[in-house]
């Protein structure tokens, strides 16, 4: 699987989001993360619940700065 790390939240609340070092996106809630993965190649997953997603300044329930 993919090395995925989500960053913590920005001043807006969005999240930036790496997959294999690459930049995907911003997200500014769990969706926006399956969205964005979605659109890099990657299957469908529970982002919530991914063991393969680091989580940085919070995990998936955090969106504010």
């Amino acid at each position: 699987m993919a090395d995925v790390t989500v960053y913590p939240p920005d001043e807006e609340g969005g999240r930036n989001v790496r997959a294999d070092g690459r930049l995907v996106g911003r997200a500014f809630e769990v969706a926006g993360i399956a969205a964005l993965l979605a659109s890099a190649g990657l299957p469908d997953v529970d982002v919530a619940g991914a063991p393969w997603i680091v989580w940085r300044g919070g995990g998936p329930d955090h969106w504010v700065h």
